[in-house]
């Protein structure tokens, strides 16, 4: 992932001012520390600092057309470029670079372009002709922007807040799928598919139609001229990342440049359940494995960078990032750039453990909308920063935009969970891999039940972090925390302590207004709380608080009554252990 700044109408071409905006853009050089670029026109400026992943050589931004009239500045990764390109045919690109194409399609299709470009991306571009601009954001939100006013009436555009909280009077988080356009003078969206409206699809599930939509989406990712890997937990979702890739990578141009041996990667505490999950199923797959471990006081000790990076004080996100962050370094340090991960698949599928109490349908499918609209602050945030914290990008095939246009046609009937039938969650895409004659993956992991990432690292990461907030947290400061933090006040030791953080790093009031809140049971909606009265007592982000569905739940006297027989027979069943998992 690259970095990118842009400061429009500023009023100010002074060598101050570049000056400054270079000052800002360097804040974003962990993101892109392959080279920097700053084009300025008039009190118009663009920086980038570049992650260089395709055609490193000449890639360099900003990018421009044939007489540098429009120019660009993008984080992203175009996937269909070189169709795009054909289109494109009495055009010159000055390099090779994949993002190349922007410029010249708004010159051929104006402002209404962007729902042609399949990848992930935000992107300025600036019409110098007559200083008007363009700003996009992908369908999902798998990149992350920001967007930012000044006093002067300057308009500012950042990859990340640090770039921009300090001059900005007002700024906000980009929304996914929407474009600025400077001569409408706001925002639209250019992204609206059938899902977005909420309305209940009817499409019969079909395993064959599923698998080749997302082993496409897998394929078009291996898109690089750098090395790379896939992140692989052992859960579902990475392990068909992983299982796909090692499938398909032999007839690839990357292949050609690095090999067809697959590198994955596994972080954990020691004997935690993920790392033995992926340690199988890299054996499986016969991959180059890397795993890594971690202790709890490595994590704690992270927690500062990791919030000053994620700029974001929600629990669950800063849970799971720490490891994710830490695993990183580590990638990044063998000279790998780019790996491929698995997010997204739980708020497509309904693979959080808390959909085994939705209550028909219709709330099961509103719910998997509610959790894909809001990725852009939650799973994309994570996988975007923890990564690019340490020059690192990381792909996700499930985000893809016509695989979710598959599979959110699925009628939700086939997703729902059903114990009569044997189906635990994420079912459909399951099925979609159980393949008899050519396995992608030995059958307990296939049906492995659903671990949160903060919790399969292993389970003593979270109550290490909890302990340490305990000590540093007193309760008289809670009893104050509705007065000292009156938006989303945090309501747990936890909470509380990130915030001070986040807060010392971005005091800002715009700041904390770009984080989300409300009530969460297993990384569930507010709505969904409502599914199950118990959970309103429960309310903590972790999938063990899924009380009498997780088979590690915090209560020890939990029963398996909600899942089923013949699935429980097919999964490992770990008891906890302090910092170990144990597989009985």
């Amino acid at each position: 992932m690259c970095g990118i700044l842009a400061v429009l109408g500023c009023s100010d071409d002074s060598q101050a001012k570049r000056v400054r905006v270079l000052e800002l853009s360097r804040r974003l050089k962990h993101r892109g520390p392959d080279w920097s670029g700053l084009y300025q026109h008039g009190d118009c400026y663009l920086a980038h600092q570049r992650l260089a992943i395709i055609d490193p050589a000449s890639g360099d931004q900003p990018l421009f057309n044939e007489d540098k009239s429009v120019v660009v500045t993008v984080n992203g990764e175009i996937y269909n470029h070189e169709e795009l390109r054909k289109k494109l045919a009495n055009h010159k690109f000055r390099t090779g670079s994949d993002c190349d194409v922007i410029a010249h399609l708004y010159e051929e299709y104006g402002e209404d372009f962007v729902d042609m470009l399949d990848g992930i991306f935000s992107f300025v571009l600036l019409d110098t002709r007559d200083n008007s601009f363009i700003v996009a954001r992908d369908a999902i939100g798998v990149t992350s922007l920001y967007f930012g006013w000044g006093l002067d009436g300057s308009v500012w555009i950042s990859s990340e807040l640090k770039g921009l909280n300090d001059d900005c009077e007002h700024f906000e988080t980009f929304p996914p799928g929407h474009l600025y356009s400077s001569k409408l003078g706001g925002f639209r969206r250019w992204y609206n598919p059938p899902w977005f409206s909420e309305a209940i699809p009817s499409v019969p599930y079909d395993p064959l139609v599923l698998r080749r939509a997302f082993e496409n989406a897998v394929i078009k990712r291996l898109m690089t001229d750098v090395p790379f890997g896939v992140l692989l937990s052992g859960g579902l979702d990475s392990s068909l990342v992983a299982s796909i890739t090692a499938r398909y990578l032999a007839g690839t141009k990357a292949a050609k440049h690095w090999g067809t041996q697959l590198h994955s990667f596994c972080i954990g505490l020691e004997g935690s359940p993920d790392l033995k999950a992926a340690r199988e199923v890299a054996d499986y797959l016969g991959t180059v494995h890397h795993e890594f471990h971690f202790t709890v006081q490595d994590g704690i000790d992270a927690i500062e960078d990791v919030i000053y990076h994620i700029e974001t004080y929600d629990v669950t996100t800063i849970r799971a990032s720490t490891p994710m962050f830490l695993m990183s370094r580590k990638i990044k340090s063998l000279g790998v750039k780019m790996v491929i991960s698995g997010e997204g698949s739980d708020e497509i599928f309904g693979g959080y453990l808390y959909f085994h109490k939705a209550p028909n349908k219709e709330e099961f499918h509103r719910e998997t909308c509610r959790k894909i609209k809001a990725l852009h602050q939650y799973d994309c945030l994570r996988a975007n920063k923890a990564t690019s914290a340490w020059g690192l990008e990381a792909r996700v095939p499930f985000l893809d935009k016509e695989f979710i246009s598959v599979a959110m046609a699925i009628d939700p009937e086939s997703k729902l969970i059903n114990k009569d039938q044997g189906r635990i969650e994420k079912w459909v895409l399951r099925r979609a891999f159980d393949d008899e004659e050519r396995p992608y993956l030995p059958k307990h992991i296939l049906y492995r039940q659903k671990e949160q990432f903060s919790d399969g690292v292993g389970y003593s990461w979270i109550d290490g972090l909890k302990a340490h907030a305990a000590q540093h947290v007193t309760d008289k400061m809670m009893l104050n925390a509705s007065y000292i933090f009156p938006h989303n006040t945090p309501t747990t030791k936890e909470a509380y302590y990130y915030r001070m953080i986040f807060e010392r790093f971005f005091p800002q009031n715009s700041a904390r207004l770009t984080v989300p809140g409300g009530a969460s049971v297993a990384c569930s909606t507010a709505k969904a709380v409502e599914w199950d009265a118990a959970w309103k007592n429960n309310l903590d982000p972790s999938g063990r608080a899924a009380l009498g569905v997780h088979l590690s739940a915090y209560d020890a006297e939990t029963t398996l009554s909600n899942v089923p027989s013949k699935v429980i027979d097919s999964i490992p069943r770990m008891m906890e252990l302090p910092g170990v998992a144990i597989q009985s």
